[in-house]
């Protein structure tokens, strides 16, 4: 079962548009205990050392890449469900993306999707995705198959 208390989400950047905070605040709520930290954008090196910085050694490094693999959401729930009680750190970089050598750390690495979305939406879908994969696990009503 996923339990948000166990995932922090490290992104690159501020959010700015209105409807992008709204939505990120839904599911926030949904999902309670899950962390954000934001990182100041400053290049892709100077944003690598930051995320580096704020990863705790306890946490299995998760990096939100184009190149990633690739999930439906129930393929995403059992893969989360799979971490068991490990604690995840999802990481969305800047404009430039993320460094080659933290992607190379990183435990598993993510698509959202083989388009490049600004790091405002894939912080927003990646919340949403969370959120349903709780919610499969749950077999609540909020993904219908």
């Amino acid at each position: 079962m996923i339990n948000p208390s166990r995932i922090r989400l490290l992104v690159v950047g501020r959010l700015r548009k209105g409807w992008v905070q709204e939505g990120v605040a839904l599911y926030l709520k949904r999902l309670p205990g899950l962390q954000v930290l934001e990182l100041r954008d400053g290049g892709m090196a100077r944003e690598a050392e930051a995320i580096r910085a704020a990863l705790r050694p306890e946490e299995q490094l998760v990096v939100l890449t184009e190149e990633g693999q690739g999930f439906d959401s129930v393929a995403f729930a059992e893969r989360l469900q799979g971490s068991g009680s490990q604690r995840l750190a999802f990481v969305i970089g800047g404009a430039d993306g993320v460094d080659l050598a933290l992607k190379a750390a990183a435990s598993w690495r993510l698509s959202l999707s083989p388009m490049t979305f600004p790091h405002e939406l894939a912080r927003l879908l990646l919340l949403e995705q969370l959120y349903r994969a709780q919610s499969i696990q749950q077999g609540g009503p909020y993904h219908r198959a």
